[in-house]
């Protein structure tokens, strides 16, 4: 399927405050929805800084979250306690307090010998917790770099084209990060992309273009049959609030 095989759904927020309630709102009426279907539910978080306030909010959803299984995208080959830790950061928002403390994390073997030993053991995670290969996961929420980038899919990184295997060993601003590979975010049930800031205009623009190339911009490298939900503030959209 070609990148312009993807439908985005594209929804403005007005400020971030208001893309943070979005977010989270969407997020616990998409688990509903799919623990209403399926027994457990297993739900792909992105890390940074743009979904920490969307986290908080979540966390205080009435959801049956003891049948939820919460994976990180990504996360960079540091220690859980270190202030770059996307664990980390789950942990003092959306696991920190309320309902979601009921969910079980199954967060990035990061403290392994090398990079390439944590990527693996978290690809054995992944594939006792989902069936298929790649393995389905029910809903991930992807950030968009201004670069480009998704999860740690970087422009001309090794990463970026890994195929063949669920997790992978990927390097970004000066760090070794385990990601999620192209073909598990695209087999996901549903994706959504949350965009905020005016530093990612130019991103967010070349994300929807139909013709903007995947090496440039690996977030477009997640294709997915289902329509793709991006969810940006107005800052972000300026270069797109007229599509």
């Amino acid at each position: 399927m070609g990148s312009a095989g993807v439908v985005y759904q594209l929804e403005i927020s007005s400020s971030q405050e208001q893309l943070a309630q979005r977010a989270a709102d969407l997020l616990a009426s998409q688990l509903k929805l799919a623990l209403a279907e399926r027994d457990r539910v297993l739900l792909a978080l992105a890390g940074g800084t743009t979904p920490a306030a969307a986290y908080r909010q979540l966390g205080q959803a009435q959801l049956a979250w003891n049948r939820v299984d919460v994976l990180l995208g990504d996360e960079r080959w540091v220690g859980p306690q270190d202030p770059s830790s996307n664990a980390r950061m789950l942990h003092e928002t959306l696991l920190a307090q309320g309902p979601a403390r009921e969910a079980v994390f199954h967060p990035v073997p990061t403290e392994r010998d090398t990079p390439l030993a944590s990527a693996e053991a978290f690809g054995e995670t992944l594939h006792q917790l989902c069936a298929g290969d790649p393995p389905v996961l029910d809903l991930i929420l992807l950030g968009l770099g201004d670069d480009g980038h998704t999860a740690s899919l970087f422009p001309g990184s090794a990463a970026a084209g890994v195929t063949d295997r669920a997790v992978a060993v990927g390097e970004g601003k000066g760090l070794e990060r385990i990601t999620l590979t192209a073909p598990v975010l695209s087999a996901a049930r549903q994706v959504v992309f949350l965009v905020s800031g005016t530093g990612k205009q130019e991103a967010l623009r070349r994300l929807l273009d139909p013709s903007e190339s995947p090496l440039r911009t690996p977030a477009k490298l997640v294709q997915t049959l289902k329509p793709v939900v991006v969810l940006a503030d107005a800052d972000a959209a300026g270069l797109v609030a007229g599509a």
